[in-house]
């Protein structure tokens, strides 16, 4: 008999985990968070078994977030300036567990790195792809572009043009439910896994966006989104740590 589905965790602006050990660490920049709302029917087929889309008032949402990834490391070592440092742009779902835990569900990474990218899909089965990408920085507007380069499909891409406005005191329950996400959840090997992460809380900033010219969500398997993100926020970023994997349940894997 399966045991029933535990109730979901609350959404925390600050980490549930914060003691977690290290497996992986890294720092997140200078990151451009556009989300627009879905149909958790639309969703639901694209996630991994043995999880549903997680919603806030019956909407789930598709995220577009562009960064710069900053010094990869293993456990506690320095992180690495070249391999480890690189612009990223990955296309995410919001997830739940029988659990109850919340993550994301990565449906594409945009890297413009090939050695992680080939490592990232080799070892961890994480859907990285190697493209063509820059990140630049004109006072207050940031310019993210990508061009998929490989496995394809080749031409996908996306450039996002934003402006920065003023901090964010008071987050709301829609802005911490898109950022606060303590974990992802993935399958390796056949197996669901959730993968637990912690960082300080996110210092979130006002943003205005200028352009938005992406096939990155159509090519993750998505619809098409329809009009304006229905939030755009910006972050300075923070440093992050992984800890290691854990099976259904909450087993850490081998």
């Amino acid at each position: 008999m399966q045991p029933s589905p535990r109730a979901p965790q609350a959404v925390t602006p600050d980490s549930p985990h914060p003691a977690l050990s290290s497996l992986m660490t890294q720092s997140w920049l200078d990151l451009a968070f556009l989300h627009w709302a879905a149909d958790p029917a639309d969703v639901a087929p694209l996630l991994p078994a043995g999880t549903v889309p997680d919603t806030l008032d019956g909407v789930t949402y598709v995220g577009l977030v562009a960064f710069r990834m900053h010094r990869v490391g293993l456990f506690r070592l320095p992180g690495l300036p070249y391999l480890g440092t690189f612009p990223e742009t990955n296309v995410r779902l919001y997830s739940r567990d029988s659990e109850g835990r919340r993550g994301v569900v990565f449906r594409s990474l945009d890297a413009s790195r090939l050695i992680p990218v080939a490592v990232a899909r080799t070892m961890v089965r994480l859907p990285y792809v190697w493209s063509r990408m820059e990140v630049r920085r004109d006072a207050d507007t940031l310019t993210y572009t990508s061009r998929r380069r490989w496995p394809g499909p080749r031409g996908a891409h996306s450039r996002i043009v934003l402006r920065t406005g003023e901090r964010i005191e008071h987050p709301s329950a829609l802005e911490h439910f898109l950022t606060a996400r303590w974990g992802m959840h993935t399958t390796f090997f056949g197996r669901r896994t959730y993968l637990a992460n912690t960082h300080p809380r996110w210092p979130l900033h006002r943003a205005r966006l200028i352009a938005c010219d992406e096939s990155l969500v159509t090519a993750a398997g998505l619809p098409e989104p329809v009009g304006e993100p229905v939030s755009v926020l910006y972050s300075p970023g923070v440093p992050v740590r992984f800890g290691r994997p854990a099976r259904p349940g909450g087993i850490p894997a081998p």
